[in-house]
């Protein structure tokens, strides 16, 4: 009897400490786990730094200061890609979408200094007229994505596909394969400094809030969790989805700006695998394929993670193609994780 007793207050302990455990987790933001696995990487190179450079990795400013840089455009270009992410969808053109709104933003910031300008008769324009001119690019471009998916019924895989591949041949062709430079200072300054860093995070907030407490945010969820259940519940899903993939085109535009402004020149070269870094970045953030989840600030901290692994790697001396590697099998073991988490809720 005494056993009994003693097995059924082993059982009561463990149970308690399992409810509390529940409720713990439950208090916790739902992006402290993406986050305490940042802080693991960046302590991961903290030591490595020591023991194969003798030097650290985190207490450098300057260091710090770059990876966030480096994470801008791939972190705005990925707030447009999470929210593709939860309708169940994907968006293989951003990275094509920089290159051409870039080029085209760049040929509209042309200076009176440049030796073949694009447009003679339009140099010097205002900075806000090549802004605007590659922001609507890539909503136009953006938009075409939506209405292909919605309007054919072709898998958004394949549209985007072939935007990827349009975008990329009509920006060379624009070119003509030549960069173009002699950018004006107003354009430019949207590029240096901290700036991209300020643009992404505003991009980020505005699109936390708009997906946490707009009715934008809740049909996007809707829409991701069960499209059906959206339709008969009148949702216009095809409106949304336009919508959806219009923001994405968007900021992959506001993208391809902040980088032609930062590297002073527009080509099409530009933003070459973007889309597979904004893909992880999402993914790694705690977005699912599988749709219906997904937050913009594990968006953002994902993209943080891409660029301290790029960064810590290149620190220690890691081979760059070791570096694609590393991150394409980070990218399949998010994947796999984050079937694995649908089914056990199924």
């Amino acid at each position: 009897m005494e056993n009994v007793k003693m097995n059924k207050d082993v059982a009561a302990t463990a149970a308690n400490q399992a409810s509390t455990w529940d409720n713990l987790k439950k208090k916790m933001p739902k992006d402290m786990g993406i986050f305490l696995v940042m802080i693991g990487i960046a302590l991961v190179f903290e030591v490595l730094g020591w023991v194969f450079r003798g030097q650290s990795f985190l207490m450098n400013p300057g260091r710090l200061v770059l990876i966030v840089l480096q994470v801008a455009i791939i972190g705005i270009i990925a707030v447009g890609v999470t929210q593709v992410i939860i309708t169940t969808g994907i968006d293989l053109s951003s990275g094509s979408l920089v290159a051409l709104t870039a080029v085209v933003a760049a040929s509209l910031a042309q200076t009176a200094d440049s030796i073949s300008p694009m447009y003679p008769a339009l140099l010097d324009l205002p900075a806000i007229v090549p802004i605007l001119a590659g922001i609507g690019v890539g909503l136009l471009c953006g938009v075409l994505n939506g209405w292909l998916i919605t309007k054919t019924g072709i898998p958004p895989f394949i549209a985007t596909l072939g935007m990827m591949v349009s975008a990329r041949g009509l920006a060379q062709f624009y070119t003509q394969g030549n960069p173009i430079s002699f950018l004006s200072d107003g354009f430019t300054s949207i590029g240096q400094g901290s700036v991209p860093v300020v643009i992404f995070l505003v991009v980020a907030v505005i699109f936390h809030i708009a997906l946490k407490h707009t009715r934008y945010g809740k049909y996007v969820y809707a829409i991701g969790g069960n499209m059906t259940s959206a339709r008969v519940s009148g949702i216009n899903v095809d409106k949304y989805l336009i919508i959806v993939y219009s923001i994405a085109g968007a900021l992959s535009g506001l993208a391809g700006i902040v980088m032609a402004a930062r590297v002073s020149s527009g080509q099409s070269s530009m933003g070459l695998a973007y889309e597979l870094d904004a893909i992880a970045a999402a993914v790694i953030g705690g977005t699912s394929l599988m749709g219906g989840v997904g937050r913009i600030t594990g968006c953002v901290i994902g993209a943080i993670i891409l660029g301290l692994m790029k960064s810590g790697f290149t620190f220690i001396g890691v081979d760059t193609y070791v570096q694609d590697i590393i991150k394409g099998a980070i990218i399949v073991g998010a994947v796999v994780i984050d079937m694995r988490r649908n089914r056990v809720k199924r």
